[in-house]
Formats: C-alpha cells, structure tokens, sequence
C-alpha cells in the first residue's frame, strides 16, 4: 500500500493541518464526518480540539459504536491531545459542566485530561521520542497526560515527569501537536504503520 488512505475526524479541532501533515507524509488524507467514511479508510487520525464535545457529536451523529467497532477490529489510529483523551480506556477528570468524555478504549491506557493545567500554562519544549534519532518539538495546549498504561502499551515520550506519547499495536497516541510544527515524523510513523497494518 504505497499512499494509505488515511482519514482525519472532522468534528472539531485542528483539521487541516493534520491532512496537510498526513499528505506530505505520503498519505492520501480525508475529512471522516460520516459512518460510509469510517468504513471506507485504512486509518485515522483524530486531531486534538475539545474532547467531550467530540465525544458529544460521535454519539449525535451515531458514529460513537461503529468507530468503536472498527478500532476494536484492528483499524490503525492516532490520537492528539484530545485524540489521546478518546483512545483512552479509562478518562479522569470531567470537562466543562461536569460533562465526561466516553473513552474509544483504543489503547489500554489511563489518561488525565487538561492535567498540565488551563490554556495560560500551555508549553512547548524538545523532548526524546523513542525510535527517533533527534527530540521533537512538542507543543502542549490544555494537554492531558498518561497516568497508568496496560501491559502491551509501549512509552514513547515523557515530559515533566509525565507519559505523553504511547503506543499499542496499530494505535498511537500523543499529549501534544506534532501538526502545529514542520517536523512530520510522527505523521510518517502513523503512515508507516498503517501501511504495515494492511
């Protein structure tokens, strides 16, 4: 699979700079807002925003069991900030008016939302990323971290003391926004492994 149509969750957040990111990571990307979408990509991002309004409209628009269902079957994914909130199998804290996001249970993770603090303590700084030969600029807004990983679930990054970016077969997942850089490692690792799920 030379150019994996991979699809980008486009209910809310940052959107387009993940299918800019995906197509110059040799990607052929794509908005998914509807089921006939989910079922017809080979992975899927889903990009960072506001988790439990996403989850909000998964459920509206009755895309919350079939993605479920096909992240359950194998589908390659890859979550951002919020992103990682959604993969999540078990979520700590609520959002606005005691709202709960409802986890994908993509990864076998334990992740704390907002957990660096509000928008004013949002961050970016260098850190190491596992398999990649120089850090990755990473930038952190209203960012979750990862408190307890299941046993198949391998660490790629830490920051502050904290895990922000994980992965577990075909899922990955990251605290912060590699789309918001210029650096596309990330995207070509989620590219590559979607390729090498087919």
């Amino acid at each position: 699979m030379s150019n994996p149509r991979i699809g980008v969750l486009a209910l809310q957040g940052d959107t387009r700079e993940h299918l800019a990111a995906l197509s110059e990571a040799g990607a052929e990307s794509m908005p998914v807002r509807r089921r006939s979408e989910i079922e017809a990509i080979d992975g899927l991002v889903i990009p960072g925003g506001e988790s439990t309004t996403m989850s909000h409209l998964l459920r509206e628009l009755d895309l919350m069991e079939p993605l479920r269902a096909r992240l359950a079957d194998g589908l390659p994914a890859y979550g951002a900030c919020a992103g990682m909130i959604l993969l999540a199998s078990e979520i700590l804290d609520a959002g606005a008016n005691g709202r709960q996001a409802q986890p994908l249970a993509g990864i076998d993770m334990t992740v704390r939302r907002n957990a660096f603090g509000r928008q004013i303590d949002s961050f970016e700084g260098d850190i190491a990323f596992s398999g990649l030969d120089s850090p990755v600029r990473a930038v952190f807004i209203r960012a979750p971290w990862v408190e307890r990983v299941g046993a198949g679930v391998q660490v790629l990054a830490s920051a502050a003391g904290h895990v922000v970016a994980v992965r577990q077969g075909p899922k990955l997942a990251t605290a912060f926004h590699p789309e918001m850089t210029g650096d596309r490692r990330i995207h070509r690792l989620f590219v590559d492994m979607v390729r090498g799920n087919a």
